[in-house]
């Protein structure tokens, strides 16, 4: 009876096997290409004498604007790296300037105010110009073409006695080199 089995199983299975479609993809037939129709020659018409319009000065466009690398600080916030939100303007333009000649390396200078110890001042200025940096970066500008430098407190733009001016000391500059 197992054999009877086995024997009826094998039958089940090469028929089904046969049955089924090749795997294969078949190829789609195609119409042989139509036979061309002779035509007689036909001569080209005679050419007739064309006056030549005088040419017309086309404007020559003016040159590009050169680069303007006069950037305005970029402002942080007290014990911040992160920037301000009137310093994406400045930073934007500052993009576009850039983009114009890629071959321009940039010098980026932190800054802090005077408040904190000198060292954490120090680290602060170098965090600011590197989030600038990272600013630059993700918008298309080489990071080769950026260096990097902190100053910390040490070279205030104003005396920082109040707020205002203490203010204006948390900055990157952008200069070329």
């Amino acid at each position: 009876m197992s054999t009877f089995k086995s024997l009826s199983y094998l039958l089940v299975v090469s028929v089904g096997i046969s049955t089924m479609s090749a795997c294969k993809s078949k190829k789609a037939v195609v119409a042989p290409p139509p036979t061309p129709v002779k035509t007689k020659p036909v001569a080209p018409p005679s050419p007739t004498p064309v006056k030549a319009e005088p040419a017309v000065a086309q404007p020559v466009p003016p040159p590009p604007a050169p680069p303007n690398y006069n950037f305005s600080n970029i402002l942080f916030e007290f014990n911040s790296g992160i920037l301000k939100t009137e310093s994406y303007p400045i930073l934007d333009k500052a993009i576009v300037e850039m983009k114009k000649d890629p071959s321009v390396k940039f010098l980026l200078d932190g800054h802090s105010s005077a408040e904190g110890s000198e060292k954490h001042n120090m680290d602060l200025s170098v965090e600011r110009a590197n989030s600038v940096k990272l600013y630059l970066t993700n918008s298309g500008i080489n990071g080769n073409n950026l260096m990097v430098k902190g100053f910390g407190e040490s070279k205030p733009l104003s005396s920082g006695t109040d707020e205002a001016s203490r203010a204006k000391n948390r900055r990157v500059e952008i200069k070329k080199q």
